[in-house]
C-alpha cells in the first residue's frame, strides 16, 4: 500500500478554483447573450454559438490533455492549458473593443479558451485520485467539493456576468483571463503533485491497456458518458430557454434576470455537495442516486414547455431538475475517478469529460432551434430520454467493483 499524500485546505481551494472559473469562462455568458446579439447585430443561433465553439474546441481536446497529463503529470497540463484560457480572453474582450465586426475574433478567442479548458478541470479528476491515493470515501467526498465548486459557479455566473456586462458589455471576456490568472497562481503555490515512481507508459502500450479497460469495463463506463452527455445537454438548454423566457416573457434584465437564473443554479449547487458527502464511495448507492435523479427529470421536465407565463411554477419545475443533475454529476465523477486504473486515470476521466462537453456544446444552439416551433415536442423527448438512459443504467452499470490497491 502506498503512502497517502496529505492534502491541505489551500490545495483543495486551488483544485476547486480551476472548475469554478472554466465554468464562469461559459455559463456568465448565457445570461448576456441577448445583450450580445443586440451589440453585435447578430442572431440567437450565433450568440448560442460563443457557447458552442468554446465546448467544442474542448470536446476534441480533451482525452489529448488526459494522455499528456498521464505522460508528463497533471500539474504540467493544467498550467499552460489555464494561461491559453487567459489569452483567449483577453483577445475576445480586445476584439469587442477595438474591431467593429468582432463576431469571428470573438468565435477564435473563444475556441482558444476551450483548448485552454480541455487541459484544465478534466484533470482535476485524476489528480484527486492521486492525491487521496485509496481512500475512496475522501476522494469521494474532494470530487463532491470540486463538483460543487463547478455548479457554484453556474450559481454565481449569471448574476456575475449580468452585473460586469451592465458596466461594459465586452466585460465578461476580459475577466475571464483575470479568473485564470488567479487559478495560475493558486495553482503554482499549492498544488503539491506526488511524485511519480512509475516510469511513463509507451503509446502503442498505452493505447493497448485502453483498449482493454473499454472492453473489459466499455458497457458500464459508455453508459456514464452517455449520462453525462444528457445532464449537461439538458442544464444548458434549459439556461438557454430560461435565459430567453426571462427577458422576453417577464421583462427579466441585467442582474434581476441574473438572480432569477441563480435559483435553480444553488439548487443544484446544494444537490452537488449533499451527494458528494453521501456517496462515499459506494458504487450501489451511486447507482441508485443516478436512477432517481433521471425519474426526477423524467417527471418533471415535461411540464417546464407550459409553464413559460407561470415564474413560480416554472422555478420550481427548473429546480427539480436542476437538483437532479446536481445529484448526478458528483455520482459519475467518483463513479470514474475510483474505479479506474491510475495509469489510465487521466484519460478515461478526460473521454468522460469531454463528452459532458458534447451536452454542453449541443444545448444552446438545439434550444434556439427548437425554441421556435418545437418547444413542447422537445420537453417531451427529454423526458423519455430519461427513462431510456435510466433502463440503460439499470442493466449496465453492474460489476462495478470498488477500486482496490491492485488498481492503483
Amino acid at each position: 500500500m502506498q503512502k497517502q499524500h496529505k492534502v491541505s485546505a489551500w490545495c483543495i481551494i486551488s483544485m476547486a478554483s480551476i472548475p469554478l472559473i472554466m465554468t464562469l469562462g461559459n455559463s456568465m455568458l448565457i445570461p448576456v447573450l441577448p445583450l450580445f446579439e443586440k451589440e453585435l447585430d447578430i442572431s440567437s443561433f450565433q450568440s448560442s454559438m460563443i457557447i458552442t465553439s468554446y465546448s467544442v474546441a474542448s470536446i476534441f481536446l480533451i482525452p489529448v490533455a488526459g494522455y499528456l497529463s498521464d505522460v508528463i503529470g497533471r500539474k504540467m497540463v493544467i498550467l499552460p492549458s489555464l494561461c491559453l484560457a487567459l489569452v483567449g480572453g483577453l483577445m475576445a474582450g480586445y476584439a469587442s473593443w477595438k474591431i467593429n465586426d468582432p463576431f469571428i475574433w470573438i468565435i477564435i478567442g473563444r475556441i482558444i479558451q476551450g483548448i485552454g479548458a480541455a487541459g484544465a478541470t478534466p484533470i482535476i479528476l485524476p489528480l484527486v485520485g492521486d492525491l487521496y491515493n485509496e481512500d475512496n470515501e475522501k476522494t469521494s467526498s474532494c470530487l463532491g467539493i470540486i463538483e460543487t465548486s463547478n455548479t457554484f459557479g453556474k450559481v454565481l455566473s449569471p448574476v456575475l456576468g449580468s452585473i460586469l456586462a451592465a458596466i461594459i458589455w465586452y466585460l465578461p471576456f476580459f475577466s475571464i483571463s483575470i479568473f485564470s490568472l488567479i487559478s495560475i497562481l493558486l495553482v503554482l503555490i499549492f498544488i503539491k503533485v506526488p511524485k511519480k515512481k512509475e516510469k511513463s507508459v509507451k503509446f502503442n502500450i498505452f493505447v493497448r491497456k485502453t483498449k482493454k479497460v473499454f472492453t473489459e469495463k466499455g458497457k458500464w463506463l459508455h453508459t456514464t458518458f452517455v449520462v453525462g452527455i444528457y445532464a449537461m445537454l439538458i442544464l444548458f438548454g434549459i439556461l438557454f430557454f430560461l435565459s430567453d423566457i426571462f427577458e422576453k416573457v417577464h421583462d427579466f434584465k441585467g442582474v434581476t434576470k441574473g438572480l432569477y437564473l441563480a435559483i435553480p443554479l444553488f439548487i443544484l449547487c446544494v444537490a452537488s455537495f449533499v451527494t458528494g458527502k453521501l456517496i462515499k464511495g459506494n458504487v450501489e448507492i451511486m447507482k441508485k442516486v443516478i436512477l432517481f435523479s433521471l425519474a426526477l427529470i423524467a417527471s418533471s421536465i415535461i411540464f417546464i414547455g407550459y409553464l413559460s407565463d407561470k415564474l413560480l411554477l416554472l422555478l420550481i419545475v427548473s429546480s427539480l431538475v436542476g437538483a437532479s443533475i446536481g445529484a448526478i454529476l458528483p455520482t459519475l465523477d467518483a463513479l470514474i475517478t475510483e474505479n479506474v486504473e491510475k495509469e489510465e486515470k487521466g484519460t478515461i476521466t478526460s473521454f468522460y469529460s469531454a463528452s459532458r462537453f458534447i451536452g454542453v456544446a449541443a444545448g444552446p444552439p438545439i434550444m434556439s432551434i427548437v425554441m421556435k416551433k418545437h418547444l413542447i415536442v422537445s420537453f417531451y423527448v427529454s423526458g423519455i430520454l430519461a427513462i431510456i438512459i435510466g433502463i440503460l443504467v439499470f442493466f449496465f452499470i453492474r460489476n462495478v467493483k470498488p477500486k482496490t490497491s491492485s488498481l492503483w
